[in-house]
């Protein structure tokens, strides 16, 4: 027989998978840990059997013990896994903020939950923080495992998530990229990377994308932080710092909103299949920007947070998309971007000293109406339509062998890849296409059968 002693045997040795049509061409390759696929469907998962075990080493779990945590919900679930197995009681405070799917699966496991609000500072009497230790303070043998504070969370990472990237990208990877939440995954996972990297005689970028509001982006810089903002994205970023996050192992913050975040994370399920929530959103649009950066030849490495089914209720949710102002026309239409990574038909240019003839008999070839001119020292953009052929021959302004910049005209009806399919509509009230513009060159043509197909395969 082949199977498990426990279910928390299964925790780790998550693949890699390679993104494909989010990705932009001449973008560096970038591969995903499928971190959800953990038993409770989450990263944390690691660190919370890691630091039950170094606990119970340690002596400091007696049986019957109940265990402490405050949690957005993941390291909660992780922690009520291995208390279900071992046999002991949990209690998690969690702030009100996160989803009511993290706290029906938190109780399946026979966890209790306490819910405090968001807008407390972390010091507060009545932060989540400070009830969950004061509960651990009041209870009798119980143990409040401090995931904020306690070294065996990026030890962890270190022993486990580290070694795996490393295996599995043969040690080729030039950047890892994750979110922090309490940095025990960056940190860990980092510190690993960086050691086997310089042992190799290379260098591996570690880049956190961090939600707008949370301190980590000022500390990082700065050095000091004003007053956290509020943020709709949970798991990552943070309003106090932490003991495990280690900042001398990350290279490069930046800051995500939660609009992109939330969108990617959809995007992440329409165009890639893989189901996962708005932490994840927001490393992966920092994951794609890094790519775009590096370039071809380059190895991008994104840590996938946890599953999106804790979500259904909130980014997954169009109407609570729409009552947060994440999710109007635009968003629902969908990007040029996207539009774009499905139509992946060269774009076809008239030579400037090509005939009109000649001109004309590629598009019936080829079926199209207009064609972009090759231009060059800057000159403006032109574009000769069939109409303009028709028009030019018919009236006898040109003759048929004629050079195409005779008849050819400026071109208008320019967008860009992050311009929403609204805005190519609008273009469509003056203009039979759209012009993709990326970098000073053209590269798409997009007509209203393009749009038609892209929203009737997207139903």
């Amino acid at each position: 027989m082949k199977y498990y002693e426990t279910v928390l045997d299964l925790v780790g040795h998550t693949p890699l998978v390679k993104l494909h049509r989010m990705v932009d061409d001449g973008s560096a390759d970038l591969y995903v840990k499928m971190e959800h696929l953990n038993p409770t469907g989450s990263v944390k998962d690691r660190m919370a059997v890691h630091m039950m075990r170094r606990a119970e080493e340690a002596g400091l779990i007696k049986p019957g013990a109940t265990i402490v945590e405050s949690t957005s919900g993941n390291t909660g679930l992780g922690l009520a896994m291995v208390c279900a197995v071992r046999g002991y009681r949990c209690v998690f405070t969690m702030p009100d903020k996160m989803s009511q799917e993290k706290i029906d699966m938190l109780k399946s496991y026979g966890a209790a939950v306490i819910v405090t609000r968001t807008d407390l500072l972390h010091d507060h009497p009545d932060s989540y923080v400070e009830v969950a230790k004061r509960i651990a303070r009041d209870t009798p043998n119980a143990f409040y495992t401090d995931q904020y504070y306690n070294m065996s969370n990026p030890e962890a990472h270190y022993l486990t998530t580290g070694p795996e990237i490393w295996q599995d990208t043969a040690g080729s990877l030039d950047c890892l990229v994750g979110g922090i939440g309490t940095g025990g995954t960056i940190s860990g996972a980092g510190k690993y990377l960086k050691e086997r990297a310089a042992e190799a005689g290379r260098e591996i970028r570690i880049v956190c994308p961090d939600p707008q509001g949370s301190i980590y982006h000022d500390e990082f810089y700065k050095g000091s932080s004003g007053k956290p903002d509020i943020y709709r994205v949970e798991g990552i970023g943070h309003d106090f710092m932490v003991g495990t996050l280690d900042f001398t192992v990350i290279d490069e913050i930046f800051e995500v909103s939660d609009r992109d975040s939330f969108l990617t994370a959809r995007r992440l399920a329409r165009e890639e299949g893989i189901f996962c929530g708005g932490s994840t959103g927001t490393a992966v649009f920092g994951a794609l920007k890094v790519a775009r950066q590096l370039g071809p030849g380059k190895v991008v490495v994104c840590i996938l947070c946890d599953s999106g089914d804790r979500y259904l209720s909130k980014c997954f949710n169009d109407d609570w998309m729409k009552d947060m102002g994440f999710l109007g026309l635009a968003e629902r239409l969908g990007t040029v971007r996207e539009l774009m990574q499905r139509k992946r038909r060269a774009v076809e240019f008239a030579r400037s000293d090509e005939t009109l003839a000649h001109v004309a008999h590629r598009m019936n070839d080829l079926g199209i109406s207009q064609m972009p001119v090759t231009r060059s020292n800057g000159r403006p953009f032109m574009m000769i339509h069939e109409g303009d052929l028709l028009q030019s021959l018919v009236t006898g302004q040109c003759s048929a062998d004629d050079p195409v910049g005779s008849a050819a005209k400026p071109m208008h009806g320019q967008v860009s890849l992050e311009d929403p399919l609204s805005r190519v509509q609008e273009v469509f009230d003056h203009d039979s296409i759209a012009v993709v513009i990326e970098h000073d060159d053209i590269i798409g043509i997009i007509s209203k059968i393009d749009i038609v197909e892209f929203l009737a395969a997207r139903t």
